[in-house]
């Protein structure tokens, strides 16, 4: 009987090291924290200490299909939760404490959903986006008064690894809603994309802006948060773009006059809505999960003058990627452009994200993909 308990013992503990073995810490967890934890089908781990909590629930955003998943408490006050596999990519995500909101304690935090946000990474296989033994570009942070939102306005730019041994072409960025300008340099890794891809000899290096998605003037800002003031902002930030951002980066950086826009969702309408006003400007324009706002059945792209496209002797380079997983809402509007420029004989350039939702693997893929294609000529 006391051979039965001590063969029984080592196999318990046989297994837990099998099972220990078989998780990572996630990348996103806090330098020297243990969780979160990812195995290879996707499954996570967390262990949080609240020791005074009654109830802790897991709760996270797109890709994680809207997750709940209760938590145990054990004797020292920590809270141990195992999920079923997750979906491939970058999830926020955070705890419902006893009906609190909570980050968790253990990871980088990121601007998601309007505030700083947990994030964890489900791997894909793909390095593409890791940082790797190349020559490294910089992100550097900058600023400018806006007279059209009547204040100051923060953006970053990357320089690519030669800046100084030439003049570069530049890519204007946007982000998403709820995000903001340190989005591309966190959660995209947009710094080890264009490294890798520079250092592959497969893009053209160049400059790339990361401005801050939202410009309202303080009356504005008062406005109710939805449609109209969405197209409003956008509207705003053709003004900033065209009248001051661009002369500010091509008075103060090395370019060479050569220019392309993209954006990530709202970044897309964005980035569509600025580069169909100026065609002239725009080499490329690339559209990340699209999304249009304030259109019709009958006028689908009432606030989005894509028709400026076919009246322009420029005929800028036109990208659109989505994540294969995505809502259909999203898949609608990815339709619409696609109808619109096929029923015209636009040319442009489709991609689809095998296995990825409404997330930041999407986006980087997409980016991947775009900066391959663009300033060739």
């Amino acid at each position: 009987m006391q051979n039965l308990k001590i063969i029984t013992s080592i196999l318990s503990l046989c297994s837990a090291m099998v099972f220990s073995q078989n998780y990572k810490t996630s990348s996103t967890a806090l330098k020297g924290k243990e969780f979160p934890k990812v195995d290879a089908e996707g499954k996570a781990q967390f262990k949080v200490y609240f020791p005074g909590a009654e109830s802790v629930i897991l709760e996270g955003g797109d890709g994680m299909q809207n997750l709940k998943a209760a938590a145990a408490k054990d004797k020292e006050g920590f809270w141990n939760i195992s999920t079923p596999p997750m979906e491939i990519g970058f999830h926020y995500y955070w705890f419902n404490v006893d009906g609190r909101r909570t980050n968790d304690p253990n990871t980088e935090l990121y601007f998601g959903y309007g505030q700083p946000t947990s994030g964890i990474e489900i791997p894909s296989g793909e390095d593409f986006f890791f940082e790797k033994n190349v020559k490294h570009g910089k992100i550097v942070d900058d600023a400018l008064n806006s007279e059209v939102t009547r204040g100051k306005r923060n953006f970053k730019v990357y320089l690519p690894p030669n800046y100084g041994a030439k003049k570069f072409p530049v890519l204007y960025l946007y982000h998403g809603t709820g995000e903001d300008i340190t989005g591309w340099e966190k959660q995209g890794h947009i710094r080890n994309i264009l490294d890798n891809l520079f250092a592959e000899k497969k893009a053209e290096e160049m400059i790339v802006v990361m401005d801050y998605g939202v410009a309202l003037n303080p009356e504005e800002e008062k406005m109710p948060d939805n449609s109209p003031r969405t197209v409003l902002s956008s509207k705003n930030l053709d003004k900033i773009l065209v009248q001051e951002l661009i002369p500010y980066i091509e008075n103060k950086y090395e370019t060479n006059g050569k220019k392309a826009i993209a954006g990530l969702s709202r970044g897309s309408y964005q980035a569509m809505l600025i580069g169909s006003d100026h065609p002239e400007l725009f080499s490329a324009i690339g559209s990340f999960s699209p999304v249009i706002y304030e259109g019709t059945e009958n006028q689908p792209f009432k606030e989005l003058p894509i028709s400026n496209l076919l009246k322009s002797k420029q005929k800028p380079f036109f990208f659109i990627g989505i994540g294969e997983k995505e809502e259909a809402r999203f898949f609608e509007f990815n339709q619409a452009v696609i109808m619109y420029l096929n029923r015209n004989r636009y040319p442009y350039s489709q991609y689809r994200s095998p296995r990825t939702y409404h997330e930041w693997l999407t986006w980087r893929r997409c980016l991947y993909q775009f900066a391959q294609k663009i300033f060739k000529m």
